[in-house]
């Protein structure tokens, strides 16, 4: 198992940009990049899903830490697999908090589906067919995304959407709009989001 270095956008937008080819066989190779994605993502507390363009590999295969929530003090589970995945059916779609490991700082708030089913296999070739619903269904659809070179910027409606969170002066973590910063920052706001090509 080897933790693998994150591929950042938009440094990384030919990995990340580029549509994912299927996994044939689920052993040797396959196995290996299954378990440095849990590796790396439990590398990273912070992160609760991780696709294979992620560690620079254009292959169908997301790991996701299911059950957690932002606003909830439950803590997500440990990684899952799903090779292959496909989306069957999908509904319910709302508004919801983004964020990504290849943007690191970065955050959103964009709109999918609460309700997914999917199909593909396990990490031991075993064939599923599952349904995910709230905040799990929008972890599954993000990364999912991943395998078809979308990224979460690509579905935030405007750019006052997009926000970094801070420390203010009471020590409280706050959201700060890219759109809602001070004037001095107009240039740096403006860099971002053309380097984001919102």
């Amino acid at each position: 198992m080897a933790v693998r270095e994150i591929v950042v956008y938009p440094e990384g937008a030919d990995v990340l940009r580029k549509k994912s080819e299927p996994i044939g066989d689920v052993a040797g190779p396959a196995r290996k990049l299954v378990r440095d994605l849990k590796e790396t993502l439990n590398a990273h507390p912070e992160g609760i899903g991780l696709a294979a363009p992620q560690i620079g590999i254009n292959s169908r295969v997301v790991v996701v830490r299911l059950g957690g929530h932002e606003d909830e003090e439950s803590e997500p589970g440990p990684p899952r697999t799903l090779i292959n995945p496909e989306i069957i059916e999908l509904g319910d779609e709302r508004r919801d908090f983004d964020g990504c490991l290849s943007l690191p700082g970065l955050y959103g708030e964009t709109v999918r589906p609460h309700y997914l089913r999917v199909t593909g296999v396990d990490e031991r070739g075993e064939p599923f067919d599952d349904v995910f619903e709230g905040f799990d269904a929008v972890v599954v659809h993000h990364e999912i995304d991943h395998l078809e070179g979308v990224l979460f910027i690509d579905r935030v409606d405007r750019p006052e959407d997009l926000y970094h969170v801070r420390e203010n002066e009471d020590g409280e973590l706050v959201r700060v709009s890219l759109s809602g910063e001070d004037k001095s920052s107009s240039k740096e706001r403006e860099s971002a989001l053309d380097s984001l090509s919102l």
